[in-house]
């Protein structure tokens, strides 16, 4: 039964044929020249993180979770996106469900026991929230991986680096060669189109140490997770899908439709220590519960 979810998994988000190559590939570019007055300002004003609804997604069956079906009564995720605002510029992090998903109303079914929703896109909610940047001005985007649920508002974004670690990249240069499930080129498109900043390891995304992208492989090539410092709130780790349920944390639970099982558990030691060290909070950001619990865009975490 399991064999066949994934299989499943594979057949429903494995989509197009061909590959995709970015214009440009900037291994080391260097962005955001500022003043010593400006660097002052950015280590003193506060961060803020806005949450976005992008979409829920359905399961009749947890057992492609790795989980069998008594381990949880959860069978419906979130699907957030999330924009942190620093003072040099704004991060997209994940991008949700496929924005065309919106032209419809209610639940989709996508066949077999999946299905999806989403209300409203990433680029109409930040029209209809006037917070002073949207996808045409964004400085940096970052995906925790490139599966069809964490990319859905890629074609939508018109500016901005892309980071990326080199695993996806190649995955999303050559998805079918790569054998990585669950990814779907045509929401990748845009990406083709900006410059692109490969990663190999953690970085540093605006150079003062508040928000780093923490690679955490295994999920997929790829797989990477985001750690912020807020000012107010303290420091917080968005987990990508590092897990996908809570009990997948409590029991280090690896889903069927992975990549590499022993990386995705080294990936866990290695973020696990850092939340504990940092003593920061951990966002499972497919948790609906935690999601509904959250406060969302326009109100913000600093």
């Amino acid at each position: 039964m399991k064999r066949a979810f994934v299989l499943l998994l594979c057949g429903l988000f494995v989509g197009c044929s061909g590959s995709l190559k970015p214009t440009e590939e900037t291994a080391g570019v260097t962005v955001n020249s500022a003043t010593p007055d400006q660097e002052a300002a950015a280590h003193t004003r506060p961060l803020r993180l806005f949450i976005f609804d992008c979409g829920r997604i359905r399961f009749e069956s947890v057992a492609g979770f790795g989980l069998s079906e008594t381990d949880t009564a959860i069978r419906e995720l979130a699907a957030p996106c999330y924009i942190i605002d620093h003072p040099k510029g704004q991060l997209l992090w994940d991008a949700g469900l496929p924005s065309d998903l919106a032209k419809s109303s209610g639940w989709i079914s996508r066949g077999d026991g999946v299905d999806v929703a989403l209300d409203k896109t990433l680029a109409q909610q930040l029209e209809e929230m006037d917070l002073g940047f949207d996808l045409d001005s964004l400085e940096f985007t970052a995906f925790s991986h490139i599966h069809w649920d964490h990319v859905g508002a890629a074609n939508d974004v018109s500016s901005s680096y892309w980071l990326v670690q080199q695993g996806d990249y190649k995955a999303f240069l050559d998805p079918i060669g790569t054998s990585v499930p669950a990814i779907d080129p045509t929401l990748l498109v845009a990406m083709a189109e900006r410059p692109t900043r490969v990663l190999t390891g953690d970085h540093d995304v605006f150079g003062d140490g508040r928000v780093k992208l923490i690679s955490a492989y295994g999920h997929t090539p790829g797989h990477q997770v985001l750690y912020v410092d807020l000012a107010d709130y303290g420091p917080v780790v968005l987990s990508g899908d590092l897990y996908h349920f809570p009990v997948s944390r409590t029991n280090r639970v690896v889903p069927l439709f992975n990549v590499d099982k022993p990386a995705t558990l080294a990936a866990m030691d290695r973020v696990e220590a850092l939340v504990s060290e940092s003593d920061a909070d951990f966002w499972i950001q497919h948790d609906l519960a935690h999601f509904l619990s959250q406060q969302k865009a326009p109100e913000f975490y600093q």
